[in-house]
């Protein structure tokens, strides 16, 4: 089978299509032939050893797969073969077949295709998990985005409208907030030509964003933090902006506010049982064309390359898939 995989950190350069063996399920496990592979930002920092962890080579990205179960091992219940299943895995998922533990995998409504349910389990799980776990986010409270056209902000966007609050989408672009609005987003900040921090008070009154959703960090993080209101909440999502802010902490004293750290994939580890319940659900809300993920494109294995290229250009809008079996 074939596998598009790095054996060394050099950037997307260092990622080749190989043929590699077929791999066995064990007690426990099911084999998983792969349709739909989503890709993120933290795959592009995989390849030059620049994420939170440092994977064993060689090594694949794609961290969300779905697919059909080709087999099980000994000692499975609850899935068989022929079953089409979404997983997340962690990593190494841009292969033809993959083998996981059956506990992972949650079963695909008919209504929803593979490649929506291989878009779901970070940017939106994240998103659940963030503003309802977390924040405990209330109806007619107010949420910023930051980064709100990329996928992980596409998905809070949505999360967020279907618990019922407000939604200020902050972006560089007239056309991403365009994106957004269509989303579901009620308004657009666009921080290439409005002050951060003014605009998000005055699109308050003066108050500020009961929680913001920052994807970003950098140099937009400490105004963000400024335009949080009373007892608000700022979420702390990722650094697509590449530098990890310092918060002056009298700002939190101040305006009595908490920073709340995200952290999906220890969420998912520490208690599996809320990371299904969490995906069923989402997964039920596309059935019912509550969510509808935004897929920038669908490339097959051997254009991996290409598809992370795009990421890490920060070139696409929503998710970008990889179908190993193209």
């Amino acid at each position: 089978m074939r596998a598009a995989q790095f054996s060394e950190f050099g950037g997307i350069d260092a990622l080749r299509v190989d043929e590699v063996p077929v791999p066995e399920p064990h007690a426990g496990d099911a084999l998983i032939d792969v349709s739909a592979v989503s890709l993120n930002f933290f795959d592009t920092l995989l390849l030059r050893d620049k994420y939170q962890i440092t994977p064993p080579l060689p090594y694949s990205p794609g961290a969300e797969i779905a697919g059909t179960v080709e087999t099980v091992g000994a000692d499975v219940t609850g899935v068989s073969a022929g079953d089409r299943v979404l997983a997340f895995i962690g990593g190494n998922g841009c292969r033809e077949k993959i083998v996981t533990k059956a506990a992972n995998l949650v079963p695909i409504p008919a209504e929803v295709g593979d490649a929506v349910a291989a878009s779901l389990p970070v940017t939106y799980g994240t998103a659940l998990h963030g503003l309802q776990d977390r924040a405990k986010l209330q109806p007619s409270e107010t949420v910023a985005i930051l980064g709100a056209s990329g996928g992980a902000g596409l998905a809070a966007i949505e999360i967020a409208k279907l618990m019922g609050a407000r939604v200020i989408a902050v972006a560089s672009s007239g056309e991403k907030l365009a994106l957004c609005r269509e989303h579901g987003a009620d308004e657009g900040l666009n921080y290439q030509d409005t002050d951060l921090k003014k605009g998000l008070k005055q699109m308050t009154d003066g108050r500020g964003a009961d929680v913001i959703y920052d994807c970003v960090g950098g140099p937009h993080a400490e105004p963000a933090l400024r335009a949080t209101a009373w007892e608000g909440r700022y979420l702390v999502i990722g650094f697509a902006a590449g530098e990890i802010p310092r918060l002056p902490m009298n700002l939190v004293l101040l305006k009595g506010c908490s920073i709340i750290g995200v952290f999906w994939t220890a969420f998912v580890e520490r208690n599996p049982a809320r990371h299904r319940a969490n995906t069923t659900q989402l997964l039920q809300w596309v059935a019912e064309g509550k969510i509808v993920p935004h897929i920038h494109g669908i490339y097959p294995l051997v254009e991996t390359g290409k598809a992370l290229s795009l990421i890490e250009g920060r070139r696409v809008s929503g998710k970008v898939i990889v179908n190993p079996q193209q």
